[in-house]
């Protein structure tokens, strides 16, 4: 099931980007993703579904908006190295060095 939502705007703001009607209701529609995926509500799957747009097409567009594709907080980022550091070093004492 699928749903839609309609969004008002005057005839002229395409116009005034320099975009037809479809480019402008198009760019709406990516920039409502990139911003549903940049504050974590929306998986890059999700986004891209919601752009209409392939998954590797949607990360290339989020350079576009400033946006990373890497979604990640800080507190996982630092759990994740941490991780990895306690991994390398079971490793060098498991080899020797």
């Amino acid at each position: 099931m699928s749903r839609s939502i309609t969004v008002e705007y005057p005839d002229t703001l395409p116009d005034a980007l320099n975009m037809s009607h479809h480019e402008f209701e198009r760019e709406a529609r990516l920039a409502m993703a990139v911003k549903l995926f940049e504050t974590g509500k929306l998986s890059s799957g999700q986004a891209a579904r919601l752009a209409a747009r392939s998954r590797l097409d949607f990360l290339h567009e989020l350079s576009r908006f400033g946006v990373s594709s890497i979604q990640v907080e800080a507190a996982e980022l630092e759990n994740d190295v941490a991780q990895a550091m306690r991994a390398h070093d079971r490793h060098q004492q498991q080899s020797g060095h």
